[in-house]
């Protein structure tokens, strides 16, 4: 029997900006609980949390200082249980963000880690000794800027942290901190949580040596001081793969298909190494090519086609437009192209990722100076790498502050929230959240496009084309990548859907046009 996991659709919420019920301007469980008919009518399978944990929120979540609990600004753990049951009762799977490579400097653990160099818990930490020259242990570079090791005046060491000080990283090498993280997740599946996406999974083993990073001959001070060096030793270490192995022997221990999704920035031949090199890994490393592809149609062609063709035996391929880290696919390729984004990320084969607020064409925000949240902007301005602008509230009606809170929201709306929001797409038929719905219900109905086996087609132009087939059922879609008429015959058949509505042309497609063709026999 397939995997929920395989034929289902997953769509990401960003817990602070869905939906707000207390007033505080500030999303939480109950708001998630209160839009799940949302989401069933959208027509997902699984929701994805991102964190949820207590945290200081230095980076707004991702700096877990209770892996157990539920920060009071999201609720309480019966909020969380009573959510989870609102889910299931739905027939919707939910998902959990685990963040193991780092805690937060606040976690009851990294307070003894850094109290003595004798405490039993000071090796759940990676902390070294000075340089020779007495500053930093090696080059490694934050992600966020800066060095990586931090300065620990009471105990005279550094620590190493891969993201903001606040967020120290966890030492795997440590069996002790390894159980305690892997208790971690029974504790969530006991509960009944359905699955976990594992935040920087590749990051998670440092060689054991600590060598420098080789410095990046094409670095560019634009691109963000973190690319100044290749991670070569910070990360994608071969130890990380027992780890993720036994993540998966714990997950594929209960029952109901529990999965596990990795977060992995890595060249495609290294990310395949993830599903699993001597033992099943995670089920899921997070694809996201599409991310930073060049919109047209040969080169996305010939990603798709490198993909599939260095996917391991068995393993199963997935797909993501966006992310709350990402810039969002309607700012980058057009309002036009994202509903041509949709019908590619909900037709090719392998399970899609929906970002929140895509579904109604959400684009980034501008956020103004003084009202800046992310440490990342705050950190390297000017760049144009801050979070803040794909992380803003979801609107929902035309009401004050778009049904999203009745107080102040924690970062700005868009400027066209009272006609781009959920209530006024659902009752126009020629809406992005209309044609989300269509497609997501094509994918239940039509095997083919769920589960099917696919192969490209040739076509000319800014085409991209592709079949999709199970059984005797054969699905063609064809995508105008461009703004321009292209040439492409449309197969006989029945037209299932289209970006544009209306008849194809003969021969042409129009230009933004997408559409998928159910062919005769």
């Amino acid at each position: 029997m397939t995997p929920w996991w395989q034929s289902g659709a997953i769509y990401q919420v960003y817990p602070r900006s869905f939906q707000d019920s207390d007033g505080d301007g500030i999303g939480d469980l109950n708001g998630i609980a209160a839009r799940l008919d949302h989401l069933v009518a959208l027509g997902v399978d699984a929701v994805w949390i991102s964190p949820i944990f207590p945290s200081p929120m230095a980076d707004f979540g991702y700096d877990v200082a209770d892996y157990c609990g539920i920060d009071p600004r999201f609720g309480t753990l019966a909020d969380f249980d009573a959510l989870l049951a609102a889910a299931h009762e739905r027939g919707l799977k939910l998902l959990l963000d685990f963040v193991p490579n780092h805690s937060s400097s606040e976690h009851p653990w990294f307070r003894q880690s850094r109290s003595s160099r004798d405490n039993p818990k000071r090796d759940w930490y990676i902390w070294r000794d000075p340089g020779p020259d007495g500053g930093p242990p090696n080059n490694w570079i934050s992600d966020f800027g800066g060095s990586a090791w931090a300065w620990d005046e009471a105990t005279g060491q550094y620590y190493y942290h891969a993201f903001l000080k606040e967020q120290p990283d966890l030492n795997w090498r440590n069996p002790d901190l390894r159980r305690a993280m892997m208790d971690v997740l029974r504790f969530w599946f006991d509960r009944g949580v359905d699955g976990f996406r594992i935040d920087v999974l590749w990051h998670m083993v440092k060689h054991a040596d600590f060598p420098d990073n080789p410095a990046n001959p094409d670095y560019r001070p634009e691109m963000g001081e973190m690319h100044a060096v290749h991670q070569l030793h910070s990360t994608d270490q071969p130890e990380v793969h027992g780890i993720a192995a036994e993540m998966r022997s714990i997950a594929d221990s209960y029952p109901g298909d529990r999965v596990l999704i990795g977060e992995i920035y890595l060249p495609v031949e290294r990310l395949m190494h993830y599903y699993g090199l001597d033992a099943p890994e995670v089920h899921l490393p997070f694809n996201f090519q599409l991310i930073d592809a060049p919109w047209q149609a040969r080169r996305l062609a010939r990603l798709i086609g490198d993909y599939e063709a260095a996917l391991p035996p068995g393993g199963w391929p997935n797909w993501v437009l966006g992310n709350h880290d990402r810039p969002r696919i309607a700012t980058r390729v057009g309002e036009a192209q994202a509903r041509v984004a949709a019908m590619l990320l909900l037709t090719l084969r392998g399970t899609p990722t929906i970002y929140y607020g895509d579904e109604i064409g959400l684009a980034d925000v501008a956020i103004p100076a003084d009202r800046v949240q992310d440490p990342r902007e705050l950190r390297e301005p000017g760049l144009g790498l801050g979070r803040d602008p794909v992380r803003t509230p979801m609107p929902w009606n035309d009401s004050e502050n778009a049904g999203f809170t009745t107080g102040e929201p924690w970062l700005p709306l868009g400027p066209d929230w009272r006609t781009r929001n959920v209530a006024a797409q659902g009752v126009d038929d020629a809406s992005v959240l209309v044609l989300y719905k269509r497609l997501l219900h094509l994918r239940r109905k039509h095997a083919a496009l769920a589960t099917g086996d696919f192969r490209l087609l040739e076509a000319e132009g800014d085409v991209l084309a592709y079949e999709r087939w199970q059984g005797d059922e054969r699905i063609v879609v064809a995508l105008n990548l461009s703004a321009e008429p292209q040439p492409f015959v449309i197969p006989e058949g029945e037209v299932l859907a289209s970006t544009l509505g209306g008849e194809p042309q003969p021969g042409t497609l129009r230009g933004d046009e997408g559409v998928v063709v159910l062919t005769r026999p």
